[in-house]
């Protein structure tokens, strides 16, 4: 099977290249291992100093829309973090002090969301809040296994009885002015958060869980559907093996599901992912790249992988796969000509791309430039 460009790797990276080339006329095809890091996404777009034309026109044709308010978003463990760019449900302020009563309201029997933390976090701040509990019929079944009180398991139930909770919320509701919710609203409608913050008479926060992240789920099927409407081949559950290269050029890809039939293209891009997403494996000598072989910068020294303190910043989540500077990557010190490295396999090798979602961005954006330039050319 022969595409102009090949994606390895179907998150986030992967769907803006894969969205961008086929809006360019490019037919291309994505491997998806399946799970990626837009299930453990945020709803903010680190390292997006700026909202760019390119990025909200192209979520906004796939009916996700984004706002821009430079200031502070509100963590699930009840501290601040700085954000300009989000989805249009990720609440952003202007400062961490955003209200003066604040009612934080979570499901009976949910434990995936840290009422305790978010109230001691808003106190520190200034703000008087009140914790309360909803114990919904509907949520009875969920109830009696902790495997299905998750985030997407809960969404799936408000999707058709958001009405009921906004009635509940409205009955608790005293002098407070702002409403603190669980961030598992809108996973099929997206217009169900909007419809709860205009059905509860006070500012309506809706504040992240543990994984699996609702609008990083629902995210990623909106990119998906539309890529596939733009004729886009979305393989999903599979995964790529190995690759054929001759002379640094790579001519094609083996997938698990494939078998003798192998995915042919002009130019491929990984977009793998790091250690999570196996993009990047490691074992106690070393770190590797497992499907093009590609070099990897990380510290010989073991030790200097990670730091005691498990909370401080990690030295291995910058390591990445090696580039030049136009993102094509390097084996045994040799560019490969038509392959580009895109997304948090690069780690932290390309400073001036950012980091998380904003580095995810960059990157696939700067691929695709290279590619559609070398077509020309």
């Amino acid at each position: 099977m022969k595409h102009d460009t090949v994606i390895v790797g179907g998150g986030l990276a992967g769907l803006v290249a894969g969205i961008s080339l086929q809006r360019a006329g490019r037919g291309t095809a994505i491997v998806s291992t399946g799970q990626n890091a837009l299930h453990f996404f945020s709803g903010a777009f680190e390292s997006l100093q700026e909202a760019p034309e390119r990025l909200t026109t192209l979520f906004d044709e796939a009916g996700i829309r984004l706002q821009y308010t430079p200031g502070v978003r509100l963590m699930p463990l009840g501290t601040f973090k700085e954000a300009m760019l989000s989805l249009e449900d990720v609440a952003l302020f202007p400062s961490p002090k955003f209200g003066r009563k604040v009612l934080i309201v979570n499901f009976m029997g949910y434990h995936d969301f840290f009422s305790s933390f978010l109230a001691e976090g808003l106190e520190k701040q200034g703000m008087h809040c009140r914790i309360r509990f909803l114990s919904l019929p509907e949520m009875d079944q969920l109830e009696k296994s902790p495997s299905e009180m998750r985030s997407v398991q809960i969404a799936r139930t408000m999707d058709r009885i958001w009405e009921k909770v906004v009635q509940e919320v409205r009955v608790l509701l005293k002098d407070e002015d702002t409403v603190i919710l669980p961030q598992v609203f809108g996973l099929q409608d997206t217009s169900v958060p909007g419809r709860i913050r205009q059905g509860i008479p006070a500012r309506v926060v809706f504040v992240g869980t543990l994984p699996p992240s609702v609008p990083g789920i629902r995210t990623q099927m909106l990119l998906k559907r539309r890529y596939e409407v733009l004729g886009g081949t979305y393989l999903m559950g599979d995964e790529a093996l190995t690759a054929h290269v001759h002379d640094s050029v790579v001519h094609s890809i083996v997938t698990k599901n494939l078998d003798r039939h192998y995915l042919e293209a002009d130019h491929f891009i990984l977009a793998s992912g790091g250690f999570f997403s196996k993009g990047l494996r490691s074992n106690p000598f070393s770190i590797s790249e497992p499907v093009f072989g590609l070099d990897v910068e990380y510290d010989e020294d073991r030790n200097a992988w990670y730091q005691k303190n498990f909370s401080a910043d990690q030295p291995y989540m910058q390591y990445g796969v090696k580039t030049d500077e136009t993102l094509h990557g390097i084996a045994g010190g040799v560019p490969l000509k038509n392959l580009y490295a895109i997304g948090s396999i690069l780690g932290g090798t390309h400073p001036e791309l950012g980091s998380g979602a904003g580095l995810a961005i960059r990157s696939a954006f700067a691929a695709v430039d290279e590619i559609l330039t070398s077509k020309t050319e």
